[in-house]
């Protein structure tokens, strides 16, 4: 049985972790087994580092920090705490359903990847997941990763990005972005890498912003200059 870790950045999501949490502790899986949930509160200002505080449950490892950094710093922490041989990474509010870690983590179980992205776009119809715009930015940021990289990703911005030991090695200690940059700077280096990256297609819930979605088009910016910095400059 191969040990996963299970790294959650946490911002501001007092009303769905407990339900991330209790998902993500009673998943049962075939061939791997859950041996930690890392999760990382990045500042949090509306309760959610209180509620983490009263949890006492040994396989959890609760990180709070003092000031908030953005995703990607949460991310290149858990990394450094991760002891698992794959690692999956988990968003906090629940837009991703842990029902989908099986398939995630079958190519890497099966050697045909060190690296699976769960893809809320493929195998799906244009226009069927979310919004005109966000799905059109999303493709269009990966069309450009995807230009840079040689890949043909269908998601690239996807939460669900889980890397075996050979990978979390790859990329531990060498990470840099603090927000949401952290994805394209994570297919970068990858790729780089020569990492064998699959796409599996999962389940997606997405929320909009009245609903507490964090990402904007700033973030959208940031990640074009992130593929071309991480692409091009050594």
């Amino acid at each position: 049985m191969i040990p996963v870790s299970v790294i959650i950045p946490v911002y501001n999501e007092v009303s769905t972790i407990k339900l991330v949490i209790d998902a993500v502790s009673s998943r049962a899986l075939e061939g791997t087994y859950i041996t930690e949930i890392i999760i990382i509160d990045d500042a949090s200002t509306d309760g959610t580092a209180e509620v983490l505080k009263n949890y006492n449950d040994p396989l959890l490892k609760i990180i709070l920090k003092e000031n908030n950094g953005g995703k990607g710093s949460c991310i290149r922490l858990g990394l450094d705490e991760a002891k698992g041989d794959i690692i999956i990474i988990q968003d906090a509010d629940l837009e991703y359903d842990p029902k989908d870690y099986q398939v995630l983590l079958n190519p890497i179980l099966i050697a045909e990847a060190d690296v699976v992205y769960g893809s809320r776009f493929k195998d799906k119809p244009f226009f069927s997941t979310g919004p005109l715009v966000w799905e059109m930015a999303n493709r269009f940021l990966t069309l450009i990763s995807n230009l840079c990289t040689g890949l043909r990703l269908s998601d690239m911005e996807t939460c669900y990005k889980v890397l075996h030991r050979k990978a979390i090695n790859l990329c531990r200690g060498r990470l840099v972005s603090n927000r949401f940059a952290i994805e394209p700077e994570l297919t970068a280096r990858l790729s780089r890498g020569g990492m064998r990256i699959v796409e599996v297609p999962i389940s997606y819930n997405g929320r909009s912003h009245e609903e507490g979605k964090k990402i904007g088009w700033r973030d959208g910016l940031a990640a074009i200059g992130a593929i071309i910095r991480f692409i091009f400059i050594r």
